[in-house]
Protein backbone atom coordinates (compact mmCIF):
# COMPACT_ATOMS: atom_id res chain seq x y z
CA UNK A 1 0.00 0.00 0.00
CA UNK A 2 2.87 2.39 0.85
CA UNK A 3 4.56 1.69 -2.47
CA UNK A 4 1.32 2.50 -4.29
CA UNK A 5 1.10 5.94 -2.59
CA UNK A 6 4.76 6.54 -3.30
CA UNK A 7 4.17 5.75 -6.98
CA UNK A 8 1.15 8.11 -7.10
CA UNK A 9 3.18 10.91 -5.48
CA UNK A 10 6.04 10.34 -7.89
CA UNK A 11 3.73 10.50 -10.91
CA UNK A 12 2.02 13.65 -9.57
CA UNK A 13 5.43 15.25 -9.02
CA UNK A 14 6.51 14.46 -12.57
CA UNK A 15 3.26 15.86 -14.00
CA UNK A 16 3.60 19.02 -11.89
CA UNK A 17 7.20 19.54 -12.96
CA UNK A 18 6.30 19.04 -16.63
CA UNK A 19 3.47 21.59 -16.41
CA UNK A 20 5.65 24.08 -14.52
CA UNK A 21 8.46 23.84 -17.08
CA UNK A 22 5.98 24.38 -19.90
CA UNK A 23 4.65 27.69 -18.57
CA UNK A 24 5.79 30.84 -20.39
CA UNK A 25 8.66 32.61 -18.71
CA UNK A 26 8.77 36.34 -18.12
CA UNK A 27 11.22 37.98 -20.50
CA UNK A 28 14.73 38.83 -19.40
CA UNK A 29 15.67 42.49 -19.07
CA UNK A 30 15.60 44.17 -22.45
CA UNK A 31 17.85 46.95 -23.71
CA UNK A 32 16.89 48.92 -26.79
CA UNK A 33 20.38 48.53 -28.20
CA UNK A 34 19.84 44.76 -28.25
CA UNK A 35 16.14 44.44 -29.03
CA UNK A 36 15.86 47.48 -31.27
CA UNK A 37 18.78 46.63 -33.53
CA UNK A 38 17.40 46.70 -37.05
CA UNK A 39 13.98 47.76 -35.76
CA UNK A 40 12.11 48.63 -38.95
CA UNK A 41 8.39 48.16 -39.32
CA UNK A 42 5.82 49.51 -41.77
CA UNK A 43 3.35 52.14 -40.68
CA UNK A 44 -0.25 51.95 -41.88
CA UNK A 45 0.69 53.49 -45.23
CA UNK A 46 3.46 50.91 -45.74
CA UNK A 47 6.39 53.31 -45.15
CA UNK A 48 9.19 51.75 -43.10
CA UNK A 49 9.74 53.38 -39.71
CA UNK A 50 12.26 53.06 -36.91
CA UNK A 51 12.04 53.85 -33.22
CA UNK A 52 12.58 57.58 -32.54
CA UNK A 53 16.01 58.40 -31.09
CA UNK A 54 16.73 61.01 -28.44
CA UNK A 55 13.07 61.08 -27.36
CA UNK A 56 11.04 59.64 -24.51
CA UNK A 57 9.09 56.80 -26.12
CA UNK A 58 6.12 54.78 -24.97
CA UNK A 59 6.47 51.58 -27.00
CA UNK A 60 3.25 49.57 -26.75
CA UNK A 61 2.70 46.08 -28.20
CA UNK A 62 -0.97 45.29 -28.77
CA UNK A 63 -3.62 43.76 -31.05
CA UNK A 64 -7.16 44.68 -32.09
CA UNK A 65 -8.44 41.27 -30.91
CA UNK A 66 -7.10 41.84 -27.37
CA UNK A 67 -9.76 43.21 -24.92
CA UNK A 68 -7.22 44.65 -22.41
CA UNK A 69 -5.43 46.37 -25.32
CA UNK A 70 -8.68 47.99 -26.43
CA UNK A 71 -9.37 49.05 -22.85
CA UNK A 72 -6.14 51.07 -22.51
CA UNK A 73 -6.40 52.92 -25.86
CA UNK A 74 -8.45 55.90 -24.56
CA UNK A 75 -5.96 56.68 -21.79
CA UNK A 76 -3.06 56.26 -24.24
CA UNK A 77 -4.74 58.76 -26.60
CA UNK A 78 -5.19 61.15 -23.68
CA UNK A 79 -1.53 60.70 -22.66
CA UNK A 80 -0.40 61.45 -26.22
CA UNK A 81 -2.53 64.60 -26.33
CA UNK A 82 -1.14 65.79 -22.99
CA UNK A 83 2.57 65.17 -23.63
CA UNK A 84 3.17 65.14 -27.41
CA UNK A 85 4.09 68.84 -27.44
CA UNK A 86 6.65 68.17 -24.67
CA UNK A 87 8.33 65.44 -26.71
CA UNK A 88 6.67 62.15 -25.74
CA UNK A 89 6.45 59.76 -28.69
CA UNK A 90 3.82 57.04 -28.51
CA UNK A 91 4.56 54.11 -30.81
CA UNK A 92 1.89 51.40 -30.88
CA UNK A 93 3.10 48.17 -32.51
CA UNK A 94 0.23 45.94 -33.59
CA UNK A 95 0.69 42.20 -34.13
CA UNK A 96 -2.54 41.92 -36.14
CA UNK A 97 -2.31 39.90 -39.34
CA UNK A 98 -4.52 42.08 -41.56
CA UNK A 99 -3.30 45.65 -42.14
CA UNK A 100 -6.61 46.80 -43.68
CA UNK A 101 -8.52 45.68 -40.58
CA UNK A 102 -5.89 47.36 -38.40
CA UNK A 103 -6.18 50.62 -40.37
CA UNK A 104 -9.97 50.64 -39.99
CA UNK A 105 -9.68 50.02 -36.26
CA UNK A 106 -7.14 52.84 -35.82
CA UNK A 107 -9.43 55.25 -37.71
CA UNK A 108 -12.46 54.20 -35.63
CA UNK A 109 -10.54 54.67 -32.37
CA UNK A 110 -9.02 57.96 -33.59
CA UNK A 111 -5.52 56.95 -32.52
CA UNK A 112 -3.42 60.08 -33.25
CA UNK A 113 -0.01 58.52 -32.57
CA UNK A 114 2.26 56.34 -34.70
CA UNK A 115 0.96 52.81 -35.30
CA UNK A 116 3.33 50.22 -36.76
CA UNK A 117 2.50 46.77 -38.11
CA UNK A 118 4.44 43.72 -36.84
CA UNK A 119 2.43 41.03 -38.68
CA UNK A 120 5.04 38.30 -38.15
CA UNK A 121 5.64 39.36 -34.49
CA UNK A 122 9.42 39.36 -34.94
CA UNK A 123 9.95 42.72 -33.25
CA UNK A 124 7.63 41.85 -30.36
CA UNK A 125 9.51 38.57 -29.92
CA UNK A 126 12.78 40.53 -29.95
CA UNK A 127 11.48 42.53 -27.00
CA UNK A 128 10.48 39.36 -25.18
CA UNK A 129 6.77 40.17 -25.36
CA UNK A 130 4.78 37.18 -24.23
CA UNK A 131 1.30 38.65 -23.68
CA UNK A 132 -0.66 41.69 -24.78
CA UNK A 133 -0.67 44.54 -24.10
CA UNK A 134 2.91 44.97 -23.03
CA UNK A 135 4.63 48.36 -22.88
CA UNK A 136 8.09 49.82 -22.50
CA UNK A 137 8.94 53.35 -21.38
CA UNK A 138 12.21 54.28 -23.05
CA UNK A 139 14.28 57.28 -21.99
CA UNK A 140 16.05 59.80 -24.24
CA UNK A 141 19.23 57.72 -24.10
CA UNK A 142 17.39 54.73 -25.59
CA UNK A 143 17.30 52.69 -22.38
CA UNK A 144 14.22 50.79 -21.28
CA UNK A 145 13.37 52.35 -17.93
CA UNK A 146 10.04 50.64 -17.28
CA UNK A 147 8.44 47.45 -18.56
CA UNK A 148 4.69 47.26 -17.96
CA UNK A 149 2.57 44.12 -18.38
CA UNK A 150 -1.16 44.27 -19.05
CA UNK A 151 -3.55 47.17 -19.57
CA UNK A 152 -2.39 50.41 -18.00
CA UNK A 153 -4.21 53.58 -16.98
CA UNK A 154 -1.74 55.95 -18.65
CA UNK A 155 -3.31 58.95 -16.92
CA UNK A 156 -2.66 57.62 -13.41
CA UNK A 157 -0.73 60.02 -11.18
CA UNK A 158 2.34 57.79 -10.66
CA UNK A 159 2.78 57.24 -14.41
CA UNK A 160 2.22 60.90 -15.21
CA UNK A 161 4.92 61.91 -12.71
CA UNK A 162 7.28 59.26 -14.11
CA UNK A 163 6.79 60.49 -17.68
CA UNK A 164 7.12 64.15 -16.66
CA UNK A 165 10.41 63.29 -14.95
CA UNK A 166 11.71 61.43 -17.99
CA UNK A 167 10.75 64.34 -20.28
CA UNK A 168 12.65 66.77 -18.02
CA UNK A 169 15.89 64.78 -18.26
CA UNK A 170 18.62 65.99 -20.64
CA UNK A 171 18.92 64.33 -24.02
CA UNK A 172 22.44 62.89 -23.97
CA UNK A 173 23.53 59.82 -25.85
CA UNK A 174 24.19 56.72 -23.79
CA UNK A 175 27.37 55.89 -25.66
CA UNK A 176 30.42 58.10 -25.29
CA UNK A 177 28.71 60.52 -22.93
CA UNK A 178 30.60 62.13 -20.09
CA UNK A 179 28.92 63.38 -16.96
CA UNK A 180 30.26 65.79 -14.39
CA UNK A 181 31.49 69.36 -14.39
CA UNK A 182 34.32 70.74 -16.49
CA UNK A 183 36.77 73.28 -15.11
CA UNK A 184 37.09 76.55 -16.93
CA UNK A 185 40.85 77.21 -17.14
CA UNK A 186 40.62 80.58 -18.86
Amino acid sequence: MKSRWLLVLLIMGLIGTTVWLGLPQAPAAVRISEAGAGFKLPDLQGAMQTLPEGEVVLLNFWATWCPPCRKEIPSMVELHEKFAAQGLKVVAVSVDQNRDHLSSFVREQQMPFQVLHDADSLVSQGYGVFRYPESFLIDKQGKVRYHLLGAVDWMSEPLMKTIEGMLAEPATKAYGSVSGELENNS
